[in-house]
């Protein structure tokens, strides 16, 4: 390296810290407070530390004073906690108590520790026998405080199968520990896990704590072959004198042909679920209490599917006074075989006498957009509900879902179905609810140039005006590092361009002949800068215009980045999303080239200088366009790229996406483990490989050696197939790093199937 190069490293090392310290706001909750007027809001922060290759999490708290008037005033505390070796936190309904959860490693045991508001009130460490660590993930996580704040149940992951164990004397009947000498175990049977992020984790469970005696019990009439997940308890009143629980459950029998197997579940809305109800293990005897693993189950207290009328449901959310039971459905993604797709929202009208053999009806509130109208509604397209999304009235819901290429916040009457987006129009900023402050909202808005602000919404009727929703700025400590930031991009902006289609042919559906979009954001001086094409992947996820650290990094370069939502993307309506499967390679490539042409011929960028980067089957796309347009770019990067499809689906945690992408409609039909010649030879040509022989541009590869979505075999194959005909490639090898190589903190991605 020369003294130039060097003298580079270190600045944009240096700049690249001032865009790491800006801390994400990953989630909170406003907290019941006694006193009137004042609400309490408990902040979970996280911030990258680089030398230390992990992530720092906080805990902030602030006072909102003046609740019920039109000013605020937000009392911080003055330094954040910083949280080690925590988990994760969950305040209890009153906000009096608090869940802290250290999930043990190594066979270490699980601590649970309840907090009150001077002292830790009690210790429980649960040690292996009883289950694994706890999923704090945003799919199978759920961790519920009953009303009364006597019983947790939570999500883990079971006990391990008992392997046969053997001593100099041979077989020897009953387990033993590891630490027993003149012994060794088998390796049992194999079992599958849920594919990428959960590797050696396949058995998601349900467990409930008692907090007074620190005993801890698995929930009773659970298959073992349901993995659970979601768990919320019936709210008292709704509940009769038996108390009951409601969890999320997937069975394992997803693979090709309704076989048992475990497909990749991570990113994929896809996989069959239902709702499930159950009694609470403790109002049950203690002898009858048997550990989940023991495939067995009483009859008479199994749980009961709640949803059997629907392919898809999950995120289930109790109204506040226990009437009605709201979830989203993701049957459209299941039906149609897309790994995510539009939503619906659907409720049961929960009865206060309800028993388990009694069926309850499964109503629509808000149905799935196919093809939306200008300026309407585009349809839900959520990856988290709130845990308590609930208004005053309770019968007003916020949500956050995509809307093109940006993310809103909406309010859902549950009773009349009316949908409303209570976020700016005209704005080119994304939004994001944390928590809910009686009938106002406490959100976070963000910008590829303008680090994450902390809004307060709030209703309001301006004389002689209808009533509307007004967002005021908090002012907050986060705002020291956020305004660094902003200044290094000060002279860039953000447009977002309407794309329209390039020649639609005729049979494209109405949605599909829709516009789409490309996040451009702009230098001083665009027209003169280099360029650089950012695509997501999925290909069914979305670019939102949301802040992204290592985009705005490279802005602050000197860059243009023209982030491009191809046809397939969310949040344009069902029909365009449903445009792309069986078209990959060749309509979403046209759909980047159109783009590209466009920002050129409206002269805002320079053709001669242009590159692009994309993630997944973003790199995948990276890859079709050197191949395919080789003198259109002078560089590309790909992080974990599908490059060959005929390779990936012996490989891949998620087999169903290969036949999906390539096959469109019919891939159900064809989906098999063992492909037939057509369907390799198919995969093949609608792969980047098939055109590498045509590729100019020098390309950077990043690959993660312990990626079960597209495995490393991938991209190693491509690279190796370049070099061979004289390419320039180098590949960046992370051994230990999985499908999300986490670089400068996560890619904002809404669905995303690839991470």
């Amino acid at each position: 390296m020369d003294l130039t190069t060097s003298e580079e490293y270190a600045s944009q090392s240096k700049l690249l810290q001032e865009f790491t310290k800006v801390p994400s706001i990953d989630s909170a909750w406003v907290l019941k407070n006694n006193n009137d007027g004042i609400s309490t809001a408990m902040f979970s922060i996280s911030q990258p530390d680089l030398l230390a290759n992990r992530t720092r999490k906080y805990s902030m708290y602030c006072h909102i004073k003046g609740a019920g008037t039109n000013s605020r005033d937000f009392q911080w505390s003055p330094f954040p906690t910083e949280m080690t070796g925590v988990s994760v936190i969950v305040p209890s309904p009153s906000g009096s108590k608090l869940l802290i959860v250290r999930n043990g490693e190594k066979g270490c045991p699980t601590k649970l520790e309840i907090v009150d508001q001077s002292h830790v009130e009690k210790e429980i460490h649960v040690g292996q026998s009883m289950h694994g660590p706890l999923y704090t993930d945003e799919w199978f996580h759920g961790i519920s405080w009953n009303q009364e704040e006597t019983l947790i149940a939570y999500i883990a992951e079971a006990p391990p199968q008992p392997r046969p164990v053997f001593s100099d004397s041979g077989y020897r009947k009953g387990d033993s520990s590891d630490e027993d000498c003149n012994t060794w175990k088998g390796q049992g049977d194999w079992e599958e896990d849920w594919g990428e992020r959960y590797s050696k984790k396949g058995r998601p469970s349900l467990f409930v704590l008692d907090i007074a005696s620190g005993e801890v019990r698995a929930a009773e009439g659970i298959a073992t072959s349901l993995s659970v997940g979601q768990v919320v308890w019936v709210p008292p009143s709704s509940s009769g004198s038996q108390t009951y629980l409601v969890f999320v459950g997937w069975l394992e029998h997803n693979g090709f042909h309704n076989t048992a197997r475990k497909l990749g579940i991570k990113y994929c809305s896809n996989r069959p679920c239902a709702l499930y109800a159950i009694a609470s293990p403790f109002e049950r005897p203690e002898t009858e209490n048997k550990p989940v693993c023991d495939g067995k189950s009483d009859s008479a207290a199994s749980a009961h599917n709640l949803t059997a009328s629907i392919s898809s449901a999950f995120f289930p959310r109790f109204s506040q006074d226990g009437k009605i039971l709201l979830f989203l459905s993701a049957k459209q993604a299941v039906n149609s075989g897309a790994h995510n797709a539009t939503d619906s929202l659907h409720k049961i009208n929960w009865l206060s006498d309800w028993k388990m053999d009694k069926q309850l009806d499964v109503t629509e509130v808000v149905p799935i957009v196919m093809c939306p109208e200008d300026g309407c509604f585009l349809g839900l397209y959520c990856s988290s509900i709130l845990s308590n999304p609930w208004l005053s009235d309770g019968c007003t819901m916020i949500l956050t879902s995509a809307w093109r290429s940006t993310e809103v916040i909406l309010s859902i009457n549950v009773l009349s179905g009316k949908v409303t987006r209570i976020t700016p129009e005209d704005s080119h900023y994304s939004w994001s609810a944390l928590a809910i402050d009686g009938d106002n909202v406490l959100a976070v808005s963000s910008s590829p140039i303008d680090p994450p602000h902390i809004r307060y919404g709030r209703q309001v009727t301006p004389e002689g005006q209808t009533r509307r929703w007004t967002w005021d700025e908090v002012d907050s400590p986060l705002r020291t590092a956020r305004d660094r930031v902003k200044s290094l991009l000060s002279h860039h902006s953000v447009t977002i361009l309407q794309i329209p289609v390039a020649n639609p042919s005729d049979d494209l559906s109405d949605g599909g002949k829709l516009p789409f979009e490309a996040i451009f954001v702009s230098c001083k001086d665009s027209s003169h800068s280099p360029t650089v094409v950012v695509l997501h992947g999925g290909p069914h996820s979305v670019s939102v215009s949301s802040y992204v650290k290592s985009s705005a990094f490279l802005a602050s370069l000197g860059f243009n980045l023209l982030i491009v939502n191809y046809r397939g993307t969310p949040g344009y309506g069902e029909e365009a999303l449903q445009s792309l499967p069986g078209k990959v390679g060749s309509q979403d490539v046209r759909d980047c080239l159109t783009a590209i042409d466009h920002v050129i011929n409206e002269k805002l960028i320079d053709a001669s200088k242009v590159a692009v980067v994309g993630i997944s089957h973003g790199g995948f796309l990276t890859t079709h366009l050197i191949g395919q347009a080789p003198d259109r770019f002078v560089a590309g990067a790909a992080r974990n790229p599908v490059c060959n499809l005929a390779l990936m689906i012996g490989t891949t945690d998620i087999p169903d996406w290969c036949y999906m992408v390539a096959c469109g409609t019919e891939a159900k039909k064809y989906a098999s483990e063992s492909p037939s010649p057509d369907h390799l030879r198919l995969f093949y040509e609608k792969s980047p490989i098939a055109h590498v022989s045509k590729v100019k541009a020098p390309l950077l590869m990043l690959l993660g050696g312990a990626d079960l979505r597209v495995p490393v075999s991938n991209g190693l194959q491509y690279a190796r197939a370049l070099r061979e005909r004289g390419g320039q490639v180098k590949i960046m090898m992370f051994p230990e790093d999985i499908h999300e190589i986490i670089i400068c903190g996560r890619v904002k991605q809404c669905g995303d199937t690839f991470g």
